[in-house]
């Protein structure tokens, strides 16, 4: 077992053969201008700021030859995976499916919905494509999870408080033990990420525990 001694609201002790890091929505749409979260009035360089942490998070998993899962939220170029209420709430510039400059919005196989060059998924690293915010739902992540004998969750990517929390959620409902790292997730707006990370951990960890990448890395290289 390996223990981040820093996490919160107390020490986080996981095995590492049966651990996997999951990176949720790392998306060019989500974190580059011009993509979904742009065409919704938000600021992208606030998500494109934990690029270089989230990196050295993968370096870490894959120096250590651990599991390494990568979702993108994404459609089907018919949209039937994409409910009306979804696709019409609000009011953004373009909506899902629309053409927009890098390829039709949050579409699989389009420019946008790829997981930005600098985090881009090695071969052998799994990518779940999901259409809706968490990541269990309609996808194949928890057969893949209990085929590979994972217990145990490490969560980085965006935004704190949709994606990266519900599947969270998702995945202690399921049982599994889940780290999120503070520095390698965000959020379009500041405020809601410092309250997700404080409902993650209430009570006791009620959804899971938090810690900031430099606990991990230390935790990890104490085992050596």
């Amino acid at each position: 077992m390996i223990t981040v001694a820093a996490a919160q609201p107390f020490p986080f002790a996981f095995p590492p053969d049966r651990t996997a890091l999951i990176v949720i929505d790392m998306q060019r749409d989500f974190i580059e201008p011009g993509g979904f979260g742009e065409t919704l009035g938000n600021d992208v360089s606030l998500l494109s700021a934990i690029v270089p942490t989230t990196a050295r998070l993968i370096g870490l998993f894959r120096a250590q030859g651990w599991t390494i899962i990568h979702t993108r939220e994404s459609h089907a170029a018919d949209l039937a995976d994409c409910p009306p209420a979804k696709r019409t709430r609000g009011g953004p510039a373009l909506r899902i499916g629309d053409e927009g400059p890098m390829g039709r919005i949050l579409v699989r196989g389009e420019p946008g919905n790829d997981i930005i060059p600098e985090l881009a998924p090695l071969p052998g690293e799994i990518i779940i494509d999901k259409p809706g915010k968490g990541a269990f739902y309609a996808t194949a992540l928890g057969d893949i999870l209990r085929l590979k004998g994972i217990t145990h969750l490490i969560f980085a990517g965006v935004t704190t408080e949709v994606c990266v929390q519900t599947t969270m959620r998702e995945a202690n409902d399921r049982g599994y033990d889940c780290l999120l790292i503070e520095d390698a997730t965000e959020s379009y707006f500041p405020a809601f990420k410092a309250a997700a990370i404080d409902m993650i951990r209430a009570q006791g960890a009620i959804v899971g525990w938090t810690a900031p990448l430099a606990a991990l890395e230390a935790a990890v290289k104490g085992t050596r």
